[in-house]
């Protein structure tokens, strides 16, 4: 990516710096960049790069040359496609009452239609989202509850501070939870800038059932299927499953629901003798935990 430049007027160039101009700048887009970084990195005016885009899109990287003028008008000009990016990347579908939470391609060909009466199949969607830049993901869930304050201290220093000390101790690191049927669950992915997963905001509230399991950062996994509901009891036959034959001690990471905390959970763990020590996750941040992802 360029250095940032001062805003210069692009029709003062000659034609082949013109030409290599537009091309770079298309190309950073291409890679991931936001149109309106590279517009500002090259020096040129946002309506300039979202036309160059439009360019692009209609005839592909001849239509970049500095010297060609004319054809048939592309559909949806440098206007048409900055607020087109500005809407999927700065918002949900359902700010804009529509039932679904992620940026299909189906949804993306909706919002065109809706918004500029202009129909495209899902492979011309695909092909204009990602001469955007743009690419499909699978969204983070995260709590509007969460602390992102006390999720960085968590990174910066306490789990910092529990890696240390399971290496001087010998001991092996597992993170823990419950899965199954979940109420935050969310299939499929949804269009957004490359290089940044989408975040889907919801409640914090969420439940798991049927299976619990831990997982270590060497890929070690144990799991105990339930039925019903994860109780204080449920975690402390999970429990002596885990430390069942161990020959190092086992520091668990774990989140604060009711029955990890609970008192009868806390005297097993201290019965053991440090064979086993819990360390507790900051509140509504599922995503720090691995075993998130195995859900």
């Amino acid at each position: 990516m360029a250095q940032k430049a001062p805003k210069s007027d692009a029709r003062s160039l000659d034609h082949k710096t013109l030409t290599e101009l537009r091309k770079r700048a298309v190309s950073s887009v291409q890679q991931g960049e936001s149109p309106e970084v590279v517009a500002q990195a090259f020096g040129v005016t946002r309506a300039a790069m979202y036309n160059w885009l439009a360019l692009y899109r209609k005839g592909g990287w001849g239509a970049l040359e500095a010297k060609k003028r004319g054809g048939r008008k592309s559909r949806l000009d440098g206007k048409k496609l900055k607020w087109l990016y500005e809407t999927i990347t700065s918002k949900n579908p359902l700010q804009l009452q529509f039932t679904f939470a992620l940026w299909t391609s189906r949804m993306v060909g909706e919002l065109i239609e809706w918004q500029f009466g202009i129909r495209y199949s899902k492979a011309s969607v695909c092909r204009l989202l990602k001469q955007l830049g743009l690419t499909p993901q699978r969204p983070l869930w995260r709590a509007y509850q969460q602390s992102e304050e006390r999720v960085q201290q968590w990174l910066d220093e306490e789990y910092p501070a529990i890696q240390e000390r399971a290496r001087k101790e010998n001991a092996r690191i597992f993170f823990a939870d419950e899965a199954g049927l979940r109420s935050d669950h969310h299939a499929g992915t949804t269009w957004a800038k490359k290089g940044q997963t989408p975040v889907v905001s919801s409640t914090g509230a969420r439940f798991g059932l049927n299976l619990i399991s831990a997982v270590s950062a060497q890929g070690e996994f144990r799991f105990m299927t339930v039925q019903g509901r994860v109780n204080a009891g449920v975690f402390i036959d999970f429990l002596k499953r885990l430390v069942h034959n161990t020959d190092r001690p086992i520091f668990l990471i774990v989140d604060g629901h009711p029955s990890h905390k609970a008192k009868k959970v806390q005297h097993y763990v201290e019965s053991l003798d440090g064979s086993l020590e819990l360390f507790f996750l900051p509140p509504y941040s599922p995503e720090l935990n691995p075993e998130w992802y195995l859900e």
